[in-house]
């Protein structure tokens, strides 16, 4: 009987072991969340020293995303995860120790947050870049709808509310101590991948996908010429071949098939935008939106911010369930532009279950959107490259955000919160519009159809 298309990917040994050791990892993460805010209480500190706690670990995360993505590139993408959970492992262990010794300092966890974000800047990428090559083309979509599942189900949930058991029931020191213990058991799990994982990809994964594709992979090139472009038809920029280059070449190798790629250029555009207005009013200003409008406090806030957690959860469940659309670019960017509409009325909204409503859309859309586009870049992204774009992608939408947060406060002081909320949800579907026109994505995508007449996973289990 063959498995609903959700769960398909699980029929791989490799995926297996790598989606249960990133919800393990997560998991933990969520719990790091919180255990990390009480034990800076703990030690006395207050917004300021949090703060600074919290900034260690975004300057480490943006300083290094993008050396993250050159690495996914150059070396094996198995060596990369484990050493990055390794990494985290001894970190965590450490501020651990010294916490149940009593000998934690301040300086500690901001070196602990540091280390942590400059892991998760070489993790990403090198997870993204590895999907594609220990799962078939048609399996990839409902890999990325379950971890967009998971995610807000372990790191924004249940992650945070076990440490806040343990946290009230024992000690900040003792939930550490639990965050490090995920990190044991992920990093042990990720020692079952596969050693065929182990070929760096600028030496071998690149030669496959153009000349001899692996194992359920031959479909996704559509009967095109294997060695002039990848599946999605994109042909590789000169000097983009496979080689031991410099960090700023092998940068500028990505940048320039960002900008010569019109549906990835201009995608990246839209989130630019997207994150810019609709972070810091959702961040910064939800929160006297509550106050004000609906007379509510924090447990109203935490459990709107759930509500939007779980349109999330559920919309990556049900994108995962189906196959790649057939206009897959439109539907995405209908899905991120319409969604945002709803926010448009947030500052305006007196009523709990309409601002809940447009919360769970928001979310809903927003995930929809991203299980599509991470699985765009991993089927239409050459795999020498897709380590640095998905670095791209994510040190985009870093960089803006703290901008983001950072004008939201100053601007609630000149405009009204309403016209702010107004101006966000408005302007992003605007600007969906005309990346859509702009980069000619009805035309690009049928001429670079995905997953349109075959079913590749069934394929798969044909051959197993």
């Amino acid at each position: 009987m063959p498995l609903p298309r959700a769960l398909r990917p699980f029929a791989h040994r490799e995926y297996r072991v790598l989606i249960a050791a990133l919800a393990v990892s997560i998991f933990g993460s969520g719990m790091w969340a919180v255990a990390m805010v009480y034990q800076v209480i703990h030690l006395g500190g207050g917004p300021l020293e949090l703060s600074l706690v919290a900034t260690a670990g975004s300057v480490g995360l943006v300083a290094f995303v993008l050396a993250g993505g050159i690495a996914a590139d150059r070396f094996p993408q198995r060596l990369l995860i484990i050493g990055v959970e390794g990494a985290n492992l001894a970190v965590i262990a450490s501020i651990s120790g010294l916490a149940l010794a009593g000998w934690l300092q301040l300086w500690h966890l901001m070196a602990g947050a540091f280390v942590l974000g400059v892991g998760a800047a070489f993790f990403f990428p090198a997870y993204s870049a590895i999907l594609p090559r220990i799962l078939p083309p048609g399996d990839l979509l409902a890999a990325n709808g379950m971890e967009g599942t998971m995610r807000p189900m372990l790191q924004q949930a249940a992650g945070p509310a076990v440490a806040g058991i343990i946290v009230a029931a024992l000690s900040p020191s003792h939930a550490v101590t639990g965050v490090a213990a995920c990190h044991l058991l992920a990093f042990i799990i990720l020692n079952f991948l596969g050693q065929h994982a182990l070929e760096a990809p600028g030496n071998g994964a690149a030669r496959e996908f153009h000349g001899h594709p692996p194992d359920g992979q031959a479909e996704s090139l559509s009967g095109r010429d294997n060695d002039a472009a990848p599946a999605g038809g994109e042909p590789v920029p000169a000097g983009a071949e496979p080689h031991k280059a410099s960090f700023f070449r092998e940068l500028r190798e990505g940048i320039s098939y960002t900008l010569q790629t019109p549906w990835l250029l201009w995608t990246l555009l839209w989130a630019c935008i997207s994150v810019l207005f609709l972070i810091g009013p959702i961040e910064v200003l939800l929160p006297f939106v509550v106050r004000d409008q609906l007379d509510g406090d924090s447990r109203m806030f935490g459990f709107l911010l759930a509500v939007m957690g779980v349109g999330s959860a559920v919309a990556s469940l049900v994108t995962a369930s189906f196959r790649l659309p057939r206009r897959y670019l439109t539907v995405m960017m209908i899905s991120w532009g319409a969604g945002t509409l709803p926010l448009a009325a947030v500052g305006i909204m007196d009523s709990f279950s309409l601002l809940a409503l447009a919360l769970f859309i928001f979310g809903a859309t927003g995930s929809v959107g991203m299980v599509i586009w991470g699985t765009l870049l991993q089927r239409r992204v050459p795999p020498h490259l897709l380590g640095r774009v998905s670095s791209l992608d994510f040190f985009v939408s870093l960089a803006l955000m703290p901008v983001s947060m950072a004008l939201a406060g100053p601007a609630a002081e000149v405009f009204p919160i309403w016209a702010i909320f107004l101006f966000a949800g408005g302007v992003c579907p605007v600007m969906a519009i005309v990346a859509l026109i702009a980069a000619r994505m009805p035309a690009d995508e049928t001429a670079h159809p995905l997953d349109r007449h075959h079913d590749f996973s069934a394929d798969a289990d044909a051959r197993r």
